[in-house]
């Protein structure tokens, strides 16, 4: 029982520490964009001489990818809150969406700007060379459209986050800044100001909830342990 009690702490824990955690990283993550107050569409030859040599860069796209593992506990966390409410369903359809769109968005700094890292120690007349079969890698060709199910994450968040207002399972404040936070970090790549802002608006909402996850995990009431 007591080994129980003891994991049981430990998950809780580290659900909080995930609410706390992801929207900093993308916070870091949207911030180090170079030309983040000069917004304007990149395409993909632009894109791919943005990410050669940004050390920077790179570590946040890294970041990124690893943080796709806390969106999935988020995920997970708000299906089993909206399990016994009205919103039991919207909370599991809005939850796997979610899960594969944060499974794409992992393939997807993987395949386009991790691999990029890999490039930088060539030279730039080899690198040349390479345009050619990199802007294809970018502009999504073959089986990498698969990639597009990446706008699958804000859709199922964003379910999740009108089942969470409805249900009142969430405070309402918090419930209106995921949904909006949501909507807006789907926003295209370099227009990452808005990103900014949208990542901003999920920092105000979780990481005060993501504190309080942790404080009952530490100081449970007998609410909390049945």
């Amino acid at each position: 029982m007591h080994t129980y009690n003891r994991l049981s702490v430990v998950r809780r824990i580290g659900t909080g520490l995930s609410f706390v955690i992801f929207p900093l990283v993308f916070v870091f993550a949207f911030s180090v964009h170079p030309g983040l107050l000069h917004p304007r569409l990149l395409g993909p030859s632009e894109l791919i001489l943005r990410a050669r040599g940004d050390g920077l860069l790179q570590f946040a796209h890294a970041l990124v990818t690893l943080n796709t593992t806390l969106l999935i506990v988020t995920a997970l966390h708000f299906m089993k809150l909206l399990d016994r409410s009205s919103g039991a369903w919207a909370g599991f359809i809005g939850g796997a969406l979610a899960i594969l769109g944060a499974v794409a968005l992992a393939a997807d700094k993987g395949a386009l700007c991790l691999t990029m890292s890999a490039l930088d120690k060539l030279p730039d007349a080899e690198f040349a060379n390479m345009m050619p079969g990199l802007k294809l890698i970018f502009s999504k060709s073959g089986w990498l459209v698969l990639l597009w199910g990446i706008l699958l994450l804000p859709v199922g968040f964003g379910i999740q986050a009108i089942a969470l207002l409805r249900s009142r399972s969430l405070s309402r404040w918090q419930s209106l800044l995921f949904l909006v936070g949501v909507l807006l970090i789907g926003t295209p790549d370099s227009v990452e100001v808005i990103n900014l802002a949208a990542a901003l608006l999920l920092t105000i909402a979780f990481v005060p909830y993501g504190i309080q996850i942790i404080q009952r995990a530490l100081n449970p009431t007998p609410a909390d342990e049945n």
